[in-house]
């Protein structure tokens, strides 16, 4: 059974000239995180977490440490807590198109996996009347992601209000992986967990600030949720990386200034691909409200797994084929690396393109 398969093609696929595939913003070096070699120490106590990690995390939140566990980057969130959540036999609602790892964690827990659709027409924004037509009486968690991977788009206060709601009155649980809502572009809307003591947020230091190597993840829900996912990590990885701990929490104490690092890339990025798309005929978007990535669909293609193939063939440039997000029209385009790997990415995009329209009128 391979239950992520698009994981499986990211690690393998070959490595291009220009990558516009990978997801994670530009990586952060020493120089980005000022006291970094002073911070770091082999062995410390963190038996249910780091403590003061813990500590910063809920300030973050405006909560205490008891709703706080920490993880191994977002990725092991979503499985800690999915494994402290459900067991084989239980249904899982989970949204389409889908970063197929979260789809992943309930397969390889055995569970029944149930979908809605985040529909290109609402700008994939959730629609709670598709979430509630797909739940049964067996549905024990819906699973979301806002921003959404692999649109971008996010979930509006209203539709959050919304699900809250039916959640209580249906009784199910909602994980909600939130690994780019620190990268939205405008006003910050509150994290899911802040809207119901049913609603659980994860996320990382990875795709908003540039800190992937570290796999500094951690969860935000209710303490009852908390203590089962810290019994849970008991038989994962016990106590996790206290190196990594340690620079994490110094990554916290300094979040103001690798967010103007992240809004120095992304948001100029992000007019240069918007520039580039909304000159491009042959595609349609919905523009991100937040994260690195965009979700273009490319008309009159069924499926662009053979354009990204030949893009990276021809043209030395990855994308992701939309099919691994269940969405084969489309692919995911990601603008969170340097400004010249965009650009002459997003040039060698634009040549694939013109060539396929050559063919087509031949």
């Amino acid at each position: 059974m391979m239950p992520a398969p698009y994981m499986r093609w990211a690690k393998t696929r070959p490595v291009p000239e220009y990558d516009l595939a990978g997801s994670n913003l530009l990586a952060c070096t020493l120089d980005d995180l000022p006291g970094a070699r002073d911070a770091i120490e082999l062995n410390g106590l963190n038996p249910d977490g780091y403590a003061p990690l813990l500590d910063a995390i809920a300030a973050r939140y405006g909560l205490t440490a008891a709703h706080v566990a920490t993880a191994p980057g977002a990725s092991g969130a979503n499985f800690l807590a999915m494994t402290a959540l459900i067991h084989a036999g239980d249904e899982v609602l989970v949204e389409r198109p889908v970063y197929d790892p979260l789809p992943g964690v309930a397969r390889l827990l055995g569970a029944r996996i149930t979908r809605f659709e985040r529909a290109f027409e609402d700008s994939f924004d959730l629609d709670v009347d598709r979430v509630r037509a797909a739940l049964t009486p067996a549905t024990r968690l819906v699973v979301l992601s806002s921003p959404h991977n692999p649109s971008g788009a996010l979930i509006s206060g209203s539709a959050l209000e919304g699900l809250a709601r039916l959640a209580d009155r249906e009784g199910f649980r909602v994980l909600i992986d939130e690994v780019y809502l620190d990268g939205v572009y405008g006003e910050r809307p509150r994290p899911a967990a802040l809207h119901s003591d049913l609603f659980i947020s994860t996320s990382s230091l990875t795709k908003a600030y540039g800190l992937s190597g570290l796999r500094a993840g951690w969860i935000v829900a209710a303490p009852g949720v908390i203590e089962a996912v810290h019994r849970v990590r008991d038989v994962v990885d016990g106590i996790g990386s206290f190196p990594s701990d340690r620079l994490a929490l110094l990554a916290f104490s300094m979040l103001a200034r690798l967010e103007a690092r992240a809004r120095a890339i992304l948001q100029p990025n992000l007019a240069i691909l918007a520039a580039f798309l909304d000159a491009r005929p042959e595609l349609e978007w919905v523009r991100p409200a937040g994260g690195n990535v965009a979700f273009p669909r490319l008309r009159g293609e069924e499926d662009t797994t053979e354009f990204a193939a030949r893009l990276l063939r021809v043209h030395g440039t990855a994308i992701v084929p939309g099919a691994f997000f269940e969405a084969p029209a489309h692919f995911r385009i990601a603008f969170g690396c340097a400004r010249p790997t965009l650009e002459a990415g997003l040039d060698r995009i634009g040549r694939a393109l013109d060539a396929r329209a050559g063919e087509g009128a031949a």
